[in-house]
C-alpha cells in the first residue's frame, strides 16, 4: 500500500512540505556532486580523452534506470522508493537489503562529506582543527533537517543553484577558450583553444579500450543520488508531476552538467597533465587557462557540493530508514514523526552512526574507515539491479491493475533486459582488476550479511502470521 505522505497531523506521516521549486533543483542536484569537480579528474587520468566514452556508457545506464524508477515512483510515490517496490514486487527480503544497503552508503557519505568540507575550511581558517569543522557543519545541517523538510529543500535548492550557476560559468568560458575567443585568459600555453587535444596527446584512446571499462567504475557512482528526488518528491504536493519531470529532464541534465564540462576540460588540459589527479579538473581547467584565483573559486564550489551532498545523505539515509520502519524492517522507534512530520529518531540515529564513521575515519584513517568505505563501493551498481528487476516485474501488475503510469519505461521489456545484463557483467569485470576486486568483496560481504538477516526476518514473519 502507498504511504500516505500529505496529512496534517504527526504520529508516523510526513509531510508535503516541499514546494515545485524545491523538487526542480533536487532533481538537478542530485546529479552533481563533488565527483563531478575532483573526481572526474581521476578518470581522465585513467582513459584519457576516452572518458567521454565512459561517461556515455555511465550517464546511459542511469538515464534507463531513472526512466525505470520514475516510471514506478510516479505511479506508486512512497519515501521508500525503489525499496518499497523491490519489497512489492521481489520480496520483502529484497526490499530489506536493498534498503538497509542503501542506508549504509548514506551514512558512510555523512564522514566523507563533512572531511572532504573540514579540509577546505580548514585551509580557510587553521586555528579550527579539522575534526571541529567537520562536526560542526555536520550538526548544522542536521539540525536544519529536524525542523521540517521544507528547511531540507531550501537549503538544497540554493545550495543546487551555486553549482549550477558556477557549472554554467565553467562552459561559457571553457567554450569561448577553444573557440579561441578568450586570449587573454591563456596563460603560457596559446594552444589551448581548439579540439586538438583529444587527439594530440596519444590520439583518442591512449590506454587502450580496458582504460575506458577501468573509468566507467569511476564514473558510475558520480551519479548515484539521481535517484533522491524520487524520494523527496513523496513529499510534495504533486509527487508524480514532480518525479515525471525529473526523470524526462535527466537526459539534458548529464549532456550538459557532465559530457559537456568533461569535453571542455580534456579540450583544455592534457589527459597525462600530473594536476588532473591531483587537484581536479575544474580548477586544472581554470588554472590552464590562467584563470586568477583558481584554486579559491574551485574550493568554494566543491564546499557547497559538498554540504549538498551531505545535506542530501542525512535527508536520504533519514527518510529510507522511516520507509524500513514503516514495513516493520526497522525499529519501530525511527517511525516516529515531529509534528512538522519530520522523522526525528531517523535523522538523529542516522547522523549517530555517520558521528561514530567520522572518529573512526580521524582514530584510524587507515584501517577502519578504509574498510568502511569499501563495503559501499559496489552498492550503487547493486541499487541499480534491483532497481530493474522490480521494474520489470511491477509493470505487468501495474498494467493488470489499471494503475495509471504517467511515465513508462521505453522500449519495455528490452532495455530493461539489457540494464539487468549489462550490470552484472560491470560487477564480474570488477572482480577482475586488482584495484576493484577489495571494494567488490566488502561489498559482496556486508550485502550477504544483509540478505541473510532479510532472508530470516522474512520467515519469521510469515511464521508468526500462519500462527
Amino acid at each position: 500500500m502507498t504511504e500516505t505522505v500529505n496529512r496534517p497531523e504527526a504520529g508516523g506521516e510526513l509531510k508535503a512540505g516541499l514546494r515545485d521549486r524545491h523538487v526542480t533543483m533536487i532533481s538537478i542536484a542530485g546529479v552533481i556532486g563533488a565527483g563531478l569537480f575532483i573526481g572526474s579528474g581521476s578518470a581522465i587520468a585513467t582513459a584519457g580523452p576516452a572518458v567521454l566514452l565512459a561517461y556515455l556508457f555511465a550517464g546511459t545506464l542511469v538515464v534507463l534506470v531513472m526512466r525505470m524508477l520514475g516510471e514506478m515512483a510516479a505511479a506508486q510515490p512512497d519515501s521508500g522508493s525503489f525499496s518499497t517496490y523491490a519489497d512489492r514486487a521481489i520480496g520483502p527480503w529484497a526490499g530489506f537489503t536493498v534498503g538497509w544497503l542503501y542506508w549504509w552508503f548514506w551514512v558512510l557519505v555523512i564522514p566523507v562529506e563533512a572531511t572532504a568540507a573540514a579540509v577546505i575550511l580548514n585551509s580557510w581558517l587553521p586555528g579550527v582543527p579539522q575534526w571541529g569543522w567537520a562536526l560542526a557543519v555536520t550538526v548544522l545541517l542536521t539540525v536544519t533537517n529536524l525542523f521540517s523538510v521544507a528547511n531540507y529543500g531550501e537549503f538544497e535548492f540554493w545550495f543546487a543553484l551555486l553549482k549550477v550557476v558556477a557549472i554554467i560559468a565553467f562552459i561559457v568560458v571553457g567554450v569561448l577558450a577553444v573557440l579561441g575567443l578568450l586570449p587573454g585568459f591563456v596563460g603560457d600555453d596559446s594552444s589551448v583553444s581548439g579540439l586538438s587535444r583529444l587527439v594530440s596527446e596519444g590520439g583518442f584512446l591512449p590506454n587502450g579500450p580496458g582504460a575506458v571499462v577501468a573509468a566507467v567504475l569511476v564514473t558510475m557512482f558520480s551519479f548515484m543520488g539521481t535517484e533522491i528526488v524520487t524520494i523527496a518528491a513523496a513529499e510534495s504536493g504533486d509527487p508524480a508531476r514532480g518525479i515525471g519531470r525529473a526523470t524526462r529532464s535527466v537526459i539534458w541534465r548529464i549532456a550538459v552538467f557532465y559530457l559537456a564540462s568533461i569535453l571542455l576540460v580534456v579540450a583544455i588540459v592534457p589527459w597525462n597533465d600530473p594536476r588532473l589527479p591531483e587537484v581536479g579538473s575544474y580548477q586544472a581547467a581554470l588554472e590552464a587557462l590562467g584563470v586568477p584565483s583558481a584554486k579559491l573559486i574551485v574550493d568554494v564550489v566543491v564546499l557547497v557540493a559538498v554540504a549538498s551532498c551531505l545535506n542530501s545523505a542525512l535527508y536520504t539515509a533519514s527518510r529510507m530508514l522511516f520507509s524500513l520502519g514503516r514495513r516493520g524492517q526497522a525499529p519501530d522507534l525511527v517511525n516516529r514523526t515531529t509534528g512538522q512530520g519530520v522523522p526525528r529518531f531517523a535523522v538523529l540515529g542516522s547522523t549517530l552512526v555517520g558521528f561514530v564513521a567520522v572518529i573512526a575515519n580521524y582514530a584510524f584513517p587507515e584501517e577502519v574507515f578504509a574498510a568502511l568505505l569499501a563495503t559501499s563501493g559496489a552498492i550503487a551498481l547493486l541499487v541499480y539491479l534491483v532497481i530493474a528487476v522490480s521494474q520489470l516485474r511491477m509493470r505487468r501488475v501495474l498494467e493488470r491493475d489499471g494503475v495509471a503510469m504517467p511515465v513508462r519505461m521505453w522500449g519495455y521489456p528490452v532495455l530493461t533486459w539489457a540494464v539487468i545484463v549489462v550490470i552484472p557483467v560491470v560487477l564480474v569485470y570488477m572482480a577482475t582488476r586488482e584495484g576493484s576486486r577489495f571494494e567488490l568483496g566488502m561489498t559482496a560481504l556486508i550485502a550477504a550479511g544483509v540478505v541473510g538477516v532479510g532472508v530470516l526476518l522474512t520467515r519469521r514473519r510469515a511464521r508468526a502470521a500462519v500462527r
